[in-house]
């Protein structure tokens, strides 16, 4: 399970980079086969909203929302037996382990992209 989570943390890594090369772009396709549609469509439709599809979890806590795990939910993730989602926030939860702690800081470190603003005309009287 968690080789599933390292390839969507490694794909949000890419694609909310601020440039993107023709070698990412082809490491990003092959990302993509490799993770199940379920899994990459749930990803997608946070993604799409402007927001990153994975979430660190750090002492306890998902780091999209600030917001305290169960600790039946930390214990499944020690165990890597499933992939769970945050109850608070719906982005799939990742704790890495001590060893991959500065890779994973790189990737929370990076910004999604922002939403382009929609404005209304203003009403002269």
């Amino acid at each position: 399970m968690n080789g599933i989570l390292q390839n969507i943390l490694k794909l949000q890594a890419l694609e909310f980079a601020d440039k993107i090369s023709a070698a990412e772009e082809a490491e990003v396709a092959t990302l993509r086969t490799q993770i199940p549609q379920t899994i990459l469509g749930h990803y997608d439709r946070l993604r799409v909203r402007g927001k990153k599809g994975i979430a660190v979890v750090r002492n306890q806590v998902c780091t999209g929302c600030h917001m305290r795990l169960p600790i039946g939910t930390i214990n499944t993730l020690m165990q890597g037996t499933d992939i769970q989602l945050c109850d608070t926030c719906g982005r799939y939860l990742y704790l890495p382990t001590p060893a991959e702690t500065n890779f994973v800081e790189a990737v929370v470190a990076a910004k999604p992209a922002p939403k382009p603003r929609k404005r209304r005309p203003l009403a002269h009287a």
